[in-house]
């Protein structure tokens, strides 16, 4: 799978609450075509919260999918999750996708990948894409420096990344579970 240019997502567990939050940079070649696309999008109602890096038809393609194993599998993250990944990497269209998605409810965070991943990042952050290692420090740094809450670190560590990584900038999506 090709390294992802133009997205970066972040997802900050803290305390009881989680959020998640991208930019909204779209790239072609070296041209930024759109700067506030929706990367970060809630399903089943907002009890499961995703984010993508990748090709936009492709990530779009694959949400709902992962929105239709979520409902066949009662909301279940993990296993809408594995069912997922695993028609991603059985379908011979869908194999082709190229995409990364974090998954996220009041339980556990997931990175999947077309690769079959299922990881289950460790610590109170995690993120995809091509901002992603910027994010994690910001992110990872605010969570141990100060007692802000979930969705204000999710916010600062893509403003963050934005200054540093030209395929990420400020225009900050944001979704917190149970809003």
């Amino acid at each position: 799978m090709k390294l992802f240019k133009g997205t970066t997502i972040v997802c900050v567990r803290r305390d009881e609450s989680v959020a998640m939050a991208g930019d909204g940079q779209v790239t072609l070649g070296s041209q930024i075509i759109k700067s506030t696309a929706r990367k970060v999008r809630p399903l089943l109602g907002g009890k499961v919260l995703t984010g993508f890096a990748g090709s936009t038809a492709d990530a779009m393609t694959l949400l709902e999918r992962f929105e239709n194993c979520l409902e066949q599998e009662k909301g279940d993250l993990m296993k809408g999750a594995v069912k997922l990944v695993r028609e991603w990497r059985m379908d011979k269209a869908l194999r082709r996708l190229e995409a990364m998605m974090l998954a996220a409810d009041k339980n556990i965070t997931l990175l999947l990948s077309g690769a079959g991943d299922i990881l289950e990042p460790e610590g109170s952050a995690a993120s995809i894409g091509s901002g992603s290692g910027y994010a994690l420090a910001a992110a990872r740094a605010l969570c141990e420096a100060t007692d802000w809450p979930a969705d204000k670190i999710a916010k600062r560590a893509i403003e963050l990344a934005s200054e540093i990584c030209i395929y990420t900038d400020n225009q900050v999506t944001l979704e917190v579970l149970g809003e």
